[in-house]
């Protein structure tokens, strides 16, 4: 454990040289929770898994909610700045390149808020059961050429596929390169979000938009 500002398990992988994750559980999960599923999509690299600040009724989350799927946006925005300097400091402290970032649930939202709002610390995005985290993000830039996994569950009571698809068209008007994909389950994971995680990881190339 170093002196960063969010409790987390920092993995350095087989080969350091592989794109890094950075890891971002879902409500009530930790720094653990994503490392076996980070470990399947990219199988020897990097990872960085950091715990949400927030506590709703003693379960981590990466930000406030106001009610399910009502978002404290006050709270995105600085919860998503913080969460940047982070990502850049730990670049710093392990020596690692901009990661991929991997999330679930709520940690797909506050992915999505970090690439809306400070595009250039992340260089692209897994989001797994994502929704819009700001309807007010104003005009997002810098997003140019990022790619960006979006799965939706089609039968997801909490991720709707029409959320998911605002989030879509935002991010591409951005300039973000975005895939959404749509599997035959709920809200939870399956063994197709694994699937198709690491095939579109495998198709990036090895050379992913840099951050700027």
């Amino acid at each position: 454990m170093s002196s960063l500002s969010f409790v987390h398990r920092f993995e350095p992988g087989a080969r350091a040289t592989s794109r890094p994750l950075i890891l971002l559980h879902g409500t009530g999960g930790d720094e653990n929770d994503l490392i076996p599923l980070g470990k399947m999509i990219a199988p020897g690299a990097p990872l960085l898994s950091p715990r949400g600040k927030v506590l709703e009724h003693g379960m981590p989350r990466f930000f406030r909610r106001l009610a399910e799927g009502v978002f404290d946006e006050e709270d995105v925005r600085a919860r998503a700045h913080e969460l940047a300097d982070f990502v850049e400091a730990a670049g710093k402290e392990y020596g690692i390149a901009s990661p991929v970032a991997l999330g679930y649930s709520n940690g797909a939202n506050i992915a999505a808020a970090v690439m809306l709002l400070r595009p250039e610390v992340l260089a692209g995005a897994i989001l797994l059961r994502a929704m819009v985290p700001l309807a007010s993000a104003g005009a997002p830039t810098g997003l140019a050429g990022k790619p960006v996994l979006i799965i939706s569950g089609s039968r997801d009571p909490i991720a709707p596929l029409a959320n998911a698809a605002r989030l879509k068209a935002l991010l591409e008007s951005a300039g973000a390169q975005v895939e959404h994909r749509i599997v035959p389950t709920g809200h939870e994971l399956s063994q197709s979000d694994v699937t198709l995680a690491r095939e579109w990881l495998d198709d990036q190339p090895a050379a992913l938009p840099a951050a700027s």
